[in-house]
């Protein structure tokens, strides 16, 4: 929800707090760097404190962090609470994976990507909050509120739950032996793919609603589509990773997430919905089946492997934000008609000759700003070409019997 709603307000916080599309990028980073920041801290403590302790915690810095958003008035305070919110949304990922990962040590991958339908799930939900919010006229502040309903319903139900050793414990491995896993060549090599894929499902996504609002239709709307139909692919994920395999998977996700960026890139209008199908069915399996990989064919990394994975993906999106901003706002000047600004034409009345040309410059930029991200999946291409040459044929890791 908090990733849907900050997507649907970014414009607002570069009007009111009069910041520029880089600096809003950079706000909306601090979550990523605030994931980042749990999972570097959380994924190796994990097995010590215990996963009760770290959604505890995760609670705490959930409603920490909306309320002084609510509360913020300009580009340091909204950075601090957002880097909060962040920091909540990183302990329950370094819980909550290695908890999937023992639960289900046979069926790792189907059994993360079942539990990560609710990231998109919950963007659609908070994108369909925002979207209801706006209609009926309330403030930015209002959606961010909303927020505090799911924290409050999990903390309930969290509470007094007794949580399992994590699979590597339970099995003997050593601490010494967890962390050689993680310097594995197959790790070192899932790690730097993990950076390109989370920048161009995370990063993309996080400012697609921005990005597309120029082009006649409801930027957030195409958010919750595209959202929507993610989390119907990962709750019916077990079939594909029966039928592919989690190296096929990857490479699969590779190929339609390059051809949905350009082709939305290049689309406007309803078309924009069935360009958005295409890469909501190439980024669909992304996360979770890195995760899912490193868990099956490098299990005795542990709760550090999968940590790793979910902090090098936080960090890499964090650093997407604000040099996707970044280009927007070299794309929209780039655009801009002689003697224009971007200043004068935002503000511009609706339904006016200089709104209309203002939707025309933000649609191009966009474009643009979408096109450049194309780079990255055609880069996991080829290496997950590689990859699953390499790994066809080998069967996952099993710690226990």
């Amino acid at each position: 929800m908090s990733f849907a709603i900050r997507g649907e307000i970014l414009g607002v916080w570069t009007e009111q707090f009069s910041l520029t599309n880089a600096q809003v990028g950079a706000v909306s980073g601090a979550a990523f760097w605030g994931f980042l920041l749990s999972m570097v801290f959380g994924g190796p403590l994990c097995d010590v404190v215990g996963m009760g302790r770290l959604l505890t915690l995760a609670f705490v810095g959930h409603v920490a962090g909306t309320i002084l958003t609510i509360l913020a008035g300009g580009y340091w305070s909204l950075f601090a609470s957002t880097l909060l919110v962040g920091m909540g949304n990183g302990l329950v990922e370094a819980a909550c994976n290695p908890l999937v990962a023992t639960l289900y040590p046979e069926n790792k991958t189907a059994k993360l990507n079942l539990f990560h339908v609710w990231f998109p799930g919950g963007i659609v939900i908070g994108g369909l909050t925002a979207y209801l919010l706006q209609g009926m006229g309330m403030s930015w502040q209002v959606k961010i509120a909303s927020m505090l309903i799911p924290a409050a319903i999990y903390g309930v139900m969290f509470f007094g739950m007794k949580f399992p050793p994590t699979e590597r414990v339970a099995s003997g491995v050593s601490t010494a032996q967890m962390f050689k896993a993680a310097m594995r060549p197959l790790f070192l090599v899932m790690a730097f793919c993990m950076l390109l894929t989370a920048a161009t499902e995370l990063g993309t996504n996080q400012w697609i609603a921005e990005l597309l609002s120029g082009i006649g239709v409801s930027g957030i709307l195409i958010l919750c589509w595209i959202n929507g139909l993610m989390a119907l692919g990962r709750m019916f994920a077990g079939p594909v990773v029966h039928r592919l395999a989690p190296a096929g998977m990857l490479l699969f996700s590779a190929v339609f997430s390059a051809l949905g960026l350009i082709w939305l890139s290049r689309s406007s209008g309803p078309a924009s919905f069935a360009a958005a199908t295409l890469f909501a069915v190439g980024i669909c399996y992304f996360w979770p089946t890195m995760l899912g990989f490193v868990a099956e064919y490098v299990p005795r990394s542990g709760a550090l492997g999968l940590a790793i994975m979910g902090g090098i993906g936080a960090g890499s999106t964090a650093i997407a934000q604000p040099f996707l901003g970044w280009v927007y706002d070299q794309q929209l000047a780039e655009h801009l008609p002689a003697g224009a600004t971007v200043d004068g034409l935002r503000g511009a009345a609706p339904g006016s000759a200089e709104a209309a040309v203002w939707a025309q410059i933000q649609a191009a930029a966009g474009s643009g700003a979408l096109a450049t991200m194309a780079v990255l999946p055609v880069i996991l291409i080829v290496c997950f070409t590689g990859l699953y040459l390499w790994q066809r044929g080998k069967s996952p890791e099993r710690l226990r019997a």
